[in-house]
């Protein structure tokens, strides 16, 4: 049997989140330049090579794979990747294929992402006025995303919506962020903005609002019930017991779960990283390119997982974004 991938702490990595495209069809302020220079399509791998570097991730012990971007689903040809990734569930090897989107193109593709297996997908939301959502999306419509919503949850797909804590932009909708993702029957995941790439004039600290004061005004409208489960990622969660709806809060700088980091990045051009917080990475492009036999592949992902760090070094501690990384998410992969 091919022995699991485990990191220099003991950790088993069996959660892939792989970008297919650093392209998107928005410009989220905390996300993107407004004139973004995207890499050269040249220099993606082709859909083929991503199906054959999954495979491979997936016979290591990954039994999680969640699809990112930019906006994934603007990849030409983006459903039949996920049409094949879905014999992998068949097979019992991969438990979960799931995605993570905007929503924009939600209302076209959920009936075809969901005869391909995908169960739940993950929408960024970060706002339901209209005019603000068109301000922080630059390029985004928010009814666009709304029938995108309805059009998964009409697939019997389990929508969660992450939204991106934002000082002096979405205070004031924390409540009926929640109410509206109560009425829905989705949960919701509070972000901290992570200090990621060049924004230019963007001020990432007075952009931040600490997920330690996001709970504490929800405690004192909700009775929150702490929860043990976790959905393979690092968020951690908590019961609204008024709701019954799951709150779940994403702490990289207020409180870091690096202990527990079972996931690994891999870029739309094959590269990987070991954290998202770190600029370490490996390039397994070269490798998957430089032979058919895909030993030489799995070699170079387990030199990679013995490499990945304890953890990131983002901190805003210090009234300036310490540990901020050159390279923008999206061409990480959320």
């Amino acid at each position: 049997m091919t022995e699991p991938l485990i990191d220099p702490f003991q950790r088993a990595i069996s959660y892939l989140r792989v970008s297919v495209t650093d392209r998107c069809d928005f410009r989220c302020v905390y996300c993107m330049s407004e004139n973004m220079t995207f890499l050269p399509k040249r220099d993606l791998l082709t859909l083929e090579e991503l199906d054959r570097m999954c495979t491979t991730f997936v016979r290591l012990g990954v039994r999680k794979l969640r699809i990112t971007g930019g906006e994934p689903l603007v990849r030409r040809n983006i459903l039949s990747f996920f049409g094949a990734m879905s014999r992998h569930l068949e097979t019992g090897a991969l438990d979960e294929l799931t995605l993570t989107t905007n929503g924009s193109q939600l209302a076209r593709f959920a009936g075809d992402l969901a005869a391909a297996g995908v169960r739940r997908v993950n929408v960024s939301l970060d706002t339901l006025d209209e005019q603000k959502f068109a301000r922080v999306t630059r390029w985004g419509r928010l009814p666009q995303v709304m029938k995108g919503i309805d059009a998964a949850q009409a697939a019997g797909m389990r929508v969660k919506i992450n939204a991106v804590a934002l000082k002096g932009f979405n205070e004031a909708e924390l409540f009926d962020m929640a109410e509206w993702c109560a009425a829905r029957d989705m949960d919701l995941t509070w972000i901290e903005v992570m200090p990621m790439g060049d924004m230019g004039e963007t001020d990432r600290v007075g952009q931040f609002w600490s997920l330690k004061d996001v709970r504490a005004q929800l405690a004192q409208r909700y009775t929150l019930t702490d929860l043990a489960e976790r959905t393979g990622g690092p968020a951690r969660y908590v019961r609204l017991e008024e709701t019954g709806q799951k709150i779940g809060f994403i702490t990289p700088l207020s409180h870091n779960f690096c202990e527990s980091c079972n996931r690994v990045r891999l870029t739309c051009t094959g590269q990987l990283y070991m954290c998202l917080g770190q600029e370490d990475m490996a390039d397994l492009r070269a490798p998957l390119r430089a032979s058919e036999d895909d030993a030489v592949l799995e070699n170079a992902i387990r030199a990679a997982i013995s490499l990945k760090p304890k953890g990131h070094d983002f901190d805003y501690s210090r009234q300036r974004a310490d540990g901020q990384v050159s390279r923008h998410m999206s061409h990480t992969g959320g």
